[in-house]
């Protein structure tokens, strides 16, 4: 199973291959902003990876364009409600504001 590290905290935990970023967070006892529900519509999950960016799934088209809408974006910027862990470790940074 591959392994989450949250930052800047350093907390590292396991995640389930095919479940979304967000659900790992959210396992790992780690608050994370998602007022949309999982459907790409607010952008309140909008975290950067750091490492493992290629063993997720790819942007589709919903998220590309909230991403697009969001002060701040990066070109390691996903939300995590769209964003579907796959079979490498990965490294995400949280944003500071929840």
């Amino acid at each position: 199973m591959p392994m989450l590290t949250l930052q800047p905290s350093g907390k590292t935990v396991e995640a389930e291959s095919g479940k979304s970023l967000l659900s790992a967070i959210m396992a790992a006892g780690v608050a994370i902003m998602h007022k949309c529900e999982g459907k790409a519509e607010c952008g309140s999950c909008h975290i950067y990876v750091k490492e493992g960016r290629k063993t997720l799934s790819k942007i589709q088209r919903a998220e590309n364009e909230k991403l697009d809408s969001i002060v701040g974006v990066s070109s390691s910027s996903r939300l995590a409600c769209q964003a579907v862990v796959g079979t490498e470790n990965i490294t995400v940074e949280l944003l500071s504001f929840v």
